[in-house]
C-alpha cells in the first residue's frame, strides 16, 4: 500500500496547552508548532540505550516492506504505520527482543506524559464534557445514569481489572429487565489506556440517549428495538496508571504491562497468541461476549482518524467485506462533513476507512475475536490523531462523531431478522447460513433466550439455510435483502423423529395413539420426547388432527 511519510504529524500537539491548542485551530502559533518538531525529533531514528526504570516504551523505527510487519507485529505492539514508518509500544521484555533485531530507533514522548489534563472531581464538573473524570467521577456518573433513568438503564460489571477498578456497562432499552427479540450492540472505549477520547464521548453518549429519549423520536425508536451496552472504560488500570485523580501518566497497557487488544483468542493463532495468559480485563470481556448475543459492535481507540474493518489476522477479505466498507464509509463520511477539514480523511487511507491487515497485522484484537468467535460484526474506530487531547477539545469531537454514533447503532436493525422456534413455539438454538456466501464463520446463529437472529448483510438476492440440532433443517431461495430497510424471515423447524412414533419404539400403533389420546385431553403431560412425534402435523398442537393422522396410519399399515 502506498504511502506518504508525515513524520510525528500528532505528538507535538500533545505538548500544547489548552489556550495555545485553540490558536493551532485558528491558524496561529505555526511557528511554535515548527520549533517543537523539530526540538522534539531532531535527530531521527539514533539507536538509544534502553532507559531505566520505564515499564512502557514508545518509540519509532523505519522499515523496508511491509512483509516484515509480520513478524513484528508477534514481538511488539504497533500503533500506526505511515510510509515504512513504525510507531510502536513496548514492555521491557518486547523491547528486549526488538532491540535485537538490529533496527535503528528513536524513543519518543510517551503519548500519556505530555500534558496534565484538567480532571472533574464531581459529576457536576463533567456537566460541560470539556474534562477527563477521576476515577470515582466515572463510577459516580455510571451509577446515576441507572438512578435517575431506572426503566432505561442498568449498570452491569463485567467483572474487575488487575487492580481491583471496575470493568462497568450501560444497558440501555426501554425495558431494561426484559428480554426482548432486538438485536445486542456492544460499544466499548479506551483498551488502550492512553487513548481517552473515547472514553469521554460514550459517557456522554450514554447521557445522549438516556435523556434524549421521549423527546426525540429518532432516539427513542432507537431504544425502543435496540439493546444497547455502552463500556467507556475497558482499561482502568492503564488510564489511571498515575493515579485515580489524574489520567495523567496514562499507560497503553495494563498494569500487568499486556496489551489488551493482543489478548483475545485470535481465529489464526488460537489461544493466546501473544504468549500471555489472558488478563482479568480480557477474560471479563470474553465472558460478557460469551453470554450475550451481541450482533455489532465497536472498539474506540486513538491515534488515527479512521474505521478499521475486519481481518486484521489475515490478509483475505472478511466474506461481507462490502458490508463493512459500507458502514464504514458511513461513520468516516458523517464524521467528515461535521469535523473539521481533514478530519477522517487522512492521505494514508481510504477516504477515512481501511483494512486492519492492509493497514497493518494484528493477532489478537478483540475486533478478529468478536467477528470470527462470536459470530457478529465488529470495528474498531480511531477517532483522534491525538491520543489525549486538550480538554477543550472534546466537545469538538462530540459534535463531530455523535451522529456517526447513532447511525453505527442503527445499522443492527438492516438485513435479514426473525426468530427460529419449534412448532411449540420454544426458541430454538439454530445457525443461519447464506448458502454459497458465508465463510470463516460468518454465518449467524439465534440467542437461544428469545430465538431471534439477525444477519447484517449487504442488499443482494441470497439462498439462507435454518439447522438446529435435533431439527430438520430447512432452506429458502430468493431472500431479498434492501439498503437500509430489514427483511424478516421467521422459521419454524420440525423435530427429526417418526410421526406418530411416540415410544419410539420404531412403530405407529395403538399404544401411540393411547398416549396422544390422553395428551390431546389434557389427562397427561408430554415430555420433550414425546411432544414432538405426538404432534402428528407439526402445528404446536396435540389435539383431533393429531389423532385422526395416526388412526390413518395404523388402518393403512393394517391392510
Amino acid at each position: 500500500m502506498q504511502k506518504k511519510i508525515t513524520i510525528c504529524k500528532t505528538t507535538p500537539d500533545f505538548l500544547l496547552s489548552d489556550g495555545m491548542w485553540k490558536h493551532l485551530y485558528s491558524g496561529k502559533f505555526r511557528a511554535v508548532r515548527l520549533i517543537l518538531i523539530i526540538l522534539a525529533f531532531f535527530p531521527l531514528f539514533a539507536s538509544e540505550p534502553i532507559p531505566p526504570n520505564i515499564p512502557e516504551f514508545y518509540f519509532r523505527f523505519k522499515i523496508e516492506n511491509q512483509v516484515e510487519l509480520e513478524r513484528l507485529t508477534r514481538m511488539i505492539s504497533i500503533d500506526n504505520v505511515r510510509n515504512l514508518t513504525v510507531y510502536a509500544y513496548a514492555n521491557r521484555k518486547e523491547f528486549a527482543s526488538f532491540s535485537g533485531l538490529g533496527y535503528a530507533y528513536e524513543i519518543l514522548p510517551h503519548p500519556g506524559k505530555l500534558i496534565e489534563s484538567k480532571t472533574a472531581k464531581s459529576a457536576a464538573e463533567m456537566s460541560a464534557w470539556t474534562s477527563y473524570p477521576t476515577y470515582e467521577t466515572y463510577l459516580g456518573m455510571m451509577n446515576r445514569f441507572a438512578t435517575d433513568h431506572p426503566d432505561l438503564c442498568q449498570i452491569v460489571s463485567a467483572g474487575t481489572s488487575v487492580n481491583g477498578r471496575q470493568i462497568l456497562f450501560a444497558k440501555i432499552s426501554n425495558h431494561v429487565d426484559t428480554e426482548e427479540a432486538e438485536p445486542e450492540v456492544m460499544l466499548t472505549s479506551t483498551m488502550h489506556g492512553d487513548e481517552v477520547v473515547g472514553y469521554v464521548l460514550m459517557l456522554r453518549l450514554i447521557d445522549y440517549l438516556l435523556t434524549n429519549y421521549a423527546t426525540d423520536s429518532r432516539i427513542t425508536n432507537l431504544l425502543d428495538s435496540t439493546e444497547i451496552w455502552i463500556n467507556p472504560l475497558a482499561n482502568p488500570d492503564g488510564t489511571y496508571a498515575g493515579g485515580n485523580s489524574t489520567v495523567f501518566g496514562a499507560t497503553r497497557y495494563n498494569s500487568n504491562s499486556i496489551d489488551l487488544n493482543r489478548n483475545f483468542p485470535d481465529p489464526a493463532y488460537g489461544d493466546h497468541p501473544d504468549g500471555e495468559i489472558y488478563q482479568p480485563e480480557t477474560s471479563a470481556m470474553v465472558s460478557l461476549a460469551e453470554t450475550h448475543h451481541f450482533v455489532l459492535s465497536a472498539n474506540f481507540h486513538g491515534g488515527a482518524e479512521v474505521v478499521n474493518y475486519p481481518w486484521e489476522t489475515w490478509s483475505r477479505l472478511h466474506t461481507d467485506d462490502a458490508w463493512f466498507q459500507s458502514i464504514a464509509h458511513q461513520y468516516a463520511d458523517t464524521a467528515q462533513q461535521f469535523g473539521r477539514r481533514g478530519y477522517f480523511n487522512d492521505v494514508e487511507f481510504n477516504d477515512g476507512i481501511t483494512n486492519g491487515y492492509c493497514w497493518y497485522p494484528v493477532h489478537g484484537g478483540r475486533q478478529d475475536f468478536m467477528t470470527y468467535f462470536q459470530n457478529g460484526r465488529e470495528v474498531t474506530i480511531e477517532i483522534s490523531d491525538i491520543k489525549m487531547p486538550a480538554t477543550s477539545t472534546l466537545d469538538y469531537y462530540w459534535e463531530a462523531n455523535y451522529r456517526s454514533l447513532i447511525h453505527y447503532l442503527e445499522n443492527a436493525q438492516f438485513g435479514i431478522r426473525g426468530i427460529v422456534t419449534d412448532p411449540f413455539g420454544t426458541p430454538l438454538n439454530a445457525t443461519i447460513t447464506l448458502i454459497g456466501h458465508d465463510a470463516d464463520n460468518s454465518e449467524v446463529v439465534t440467542d437461544s433466550d428469545v430465538g431471534d437472529y439477525y444477519r447484517l448483510c449487504s442488499p443482494g438476492t441470497f439462498r439462507m439455510k435454518i439447522e438446529s440440532d435435533g431439527f430438520l433443517s430447512e432452506e429458502i431461495d430468493s431472500v431479498v435483502i434492501t439498503a437500509d430497510r430489514p427483511t424478516i424471515q421467521k422459521f419454524q423447524l420440525k423435530k427429526d423423529c417418526i410421526a406418530g412414533d411416540v415410544n419410539q419404539d420404531g412403530s405407529i400403533d395403538v399404544t401411540d395413539l393411547l398416549r396422544v389420546i390422553r395428551f390431546s385431553l389434557n389427562r397427561t403431560q408430554p415430555d420433550e420426547q414425546e411432544k414432538f412425534p405426538a404432534d402428528w402435523n407439526a402445528d404446536g398442537n396435540i389435539d383431533r388432527q393429531d389423532i385422526m393422522g395416526i388412526v390413518n396410519v395404523i388402518l393403512n399399515s393394517s391392510k
